[in-house]
């Protein structure tokens, strides 16, 4: 299996192009490929398949076998790949990619040199409701609501970005313990087909840390989903404007909710880092 390496901001996938559709042992090829010690290493196995609906789809599978149903790391590196290995004729500057969990995404192309350097991405409407984010709480929105793990009690913004987010204001999200509490709250009853778990400190109108634990694959250096959701969770809060940078570990994202439309705009780079093949 022919593959390349890339990268949103840290945020890592092993990109497979030319399958026609989803392999049986997606899963296992996951669970092996992604393994940092006995495999490539990545925090997800990401599929560039054909689409009745777009231009491509993608099919993404995290690092411990389970599947995401959206990833906007993982749009932007397969933008620039289907554009930068000709997949698409050159003089295109728009996309559109399937998802399973928020249907055909449209991605603007930023052109450098004949490589893409940027990609910004629609990332839809976000799903407010409680049931549907999903979590139990029939609420819209579920702003501020206790849950608590080990005796702490942490309060959460449950957001849906085509995959569920819980955000979390802290006082230092930098340097937040992210294992001794991402793990107990993505897998918290609350969340009936977990969470992803964003902690974050506001530092003003425009601008704010997040630190992630992703569900599936644990701590990872960026969350474009996670950065929609910070942007929406801290808007509903009164925290910070429309538009703003989410700086996570791996870099920034530049993350934009539109009034008029009610859709949630990201921009952020991606990287191509090597080609290989596996046994």
């Amino acid at each position: 299996m022919d593959f390349t390496k890339m990268h949103g901001l840290g945020n890592d996938f092993i990109i497979v192009a030319g399958e026609e559709a989803l392999p049986a042992d997606a899963s296992e090829k996951a669970l092996r490929l992604c393994s940092r010690f006995f495999g490539i290493g990545a925090d997800g196995l990401v599929y560039i398949l054909p689409s009745a609906k777009a231009d491509y789809m993608m099919r993404i599978i995290n690092s411990d076998g389970s599947e995401a149903e959206q990833c906007g790391n993982a749009i932007r590196c397969v933008a620039k790949y289907v554009y930068d290995h000709g997949m698409v004729p050159a003089d295109r500057r728009e996309l559109t990619i399937e998802t399973i969990g928020a249907g055909a995404q449209k991605v603007q192309l930023h052109v450098e040199s004949g490589k893409v350097s940027t990609v910004r991405v629609d990332m839809g409407e976000p799903i407010l409701n409680g049931l549907q984010v999903p979590t139990t709480i029939d609420a819209e929105p579920v702003l501020n609501h206790p849950v608590e793990v080990d005796g702490r009690e942490f309060r959460f913004t449950a957001v849906s970005m085509g995959n569920p987010h819980a955000v979390i204001y802290v006082d230092d999200a930098v340097n937040f313990d992210l294992a001794a509490w991402g793990p107990k709250l993505e897998t918290h009853p609350l969340f009936p087909r977990k969470i992803n778990v964003e902690f974050v400190t506001v530092k003003s109108r425009d601008y704010a840390d997040m630190r992630v634990w992703e569900r599936g694959a644990g701590p990872t250096l960026a969350c474009g989903t996670g950065a929609c959701a910070t942007l929406v969770a801290s808007v509903l809060n009164g925290y910070t404007d429309r538009n703003a940078t989410v700086s996570l570990k791996g870099g920034n994202l530049f993350i934009e909710w539109n009034e008029k439309d009610n859709h949630v705009y990201m921009t952020g780079p991606a990287q191509e880092v090597f080609k290989g093949s596996t046994l």
